[in-house]
């Protein structure tokens, strides 16, 4: 029984980050595999540990920009302005995921879509499309010439990721691209966006969690799993985003769609 677990944390591990959407593979896999298992549980718990993976990643700029941010709030001092504007845009960025998320919610959207693999084989073609789309991009936006508009329109690119079989990184990376950022500027704006939202879902799920006590072990592991597998995967991934090679998502993206569409 283990095994599902350990099976469900590398998948979790290596989908979460990657522009192939973690939900949508999970779906996949449960289709696929039959696995007698909690799939609700398993998501919000190895989602935990891939969360924790990414607070680990940028734990360096996180605590620069809260430092920076009440640096300048206290002081007004010039040299923390741009860390302040910064956590702004994340603020902004956040808000048409998070109020759409809502909307979702409340009309038990998610529920009614989130078992249909057919709906994932879809989102999995209209990723595939979008990462062929900004294949070339080319970007010289940084870090502080990111605007309020380009902070709403990336958020308004993650609430695709919304979807079963839509990724977010890969939405909001191609929505940076779209605003001129350069490629690392867009990767790191990305899950920086990622953090505060992943942060609300989990307190929100965190309430209806119902753990059997029996399989603490298998819970442990599976977060575990899912926190190193994320870890490794999202450096090797920020590599690939700068070298520019997201052409191979979209290649993957896209027979993973039509294999769904046609077979399952």
């Amino acid at each position: 029984m283990l095994i599902k677990y350990i099976i469900l944390g590398i998948i979790q591990g290596l989908t979460e980050t990657l522009p192939v959407s973690s939900s949508g593979h999970l779906l996949i896999f449960r289709t696929l595999l039959n696995l007698n298992v909690d799939f609700d549980t398993i998501a919000i718990l190895t989602n935990f540990g891939s969360l924790v993976a990414i607070v680990v990643l940028f734990w360096k700029d996180i605590v620069e920009l809260i430092s920076g941010f009440f640096k300048y709030l206290g002081g007004k001092k010039k040299e923390y302005k741009d860390k302040y504007n910064y956590c702004l845009l994340i603020v902004l960025g956040c808000i048409p995921a998070g109020i759409m998320g809502l909307v979702f919610s409340y009309f038990d959207v998610l529920d009614k879509i989130s078992n249909n693999v057919k709906i994932v084989g879809v989102s999995l073609l209209v990723t595939s499309v979008m990462l062929f789309m900004v294949r070339n991009f080319k970007g010289k936006k940084l870090d502080n010439d990111i605007t309020a508009k380009d902070a709403l329109i990336i958020g308004s690119f993650q609430i695709l990721g919304l979807l079963p079989g839509i990724s977010r990184s890969g939405s909001t990376i191609v929505g940076g691209m779209n605003r001129k950022l350069k490629r690392d500027t867009a990767f790191k704006y990305s899950f920086m966006l990622y953090i505060p939202l992943s942060i609300c879902a989990l307190i929100l799920e965190v309430k209806d969690l119902i753990l059997d006590k029996a399989l603490i072990l298998h819970y442990s592991i599976a977060i575990f799993v899912s926190f190193i597998v994320t870890l490794l995967v999202t450096k090797w991934f920020r590599k690939v985003v700068n070298e520019g090679k997201l052409i191979y998502f979209s290649i993957y993206c896209l027979i993973v769609g039509l294999l769904v569409v046609l077979l399952l």
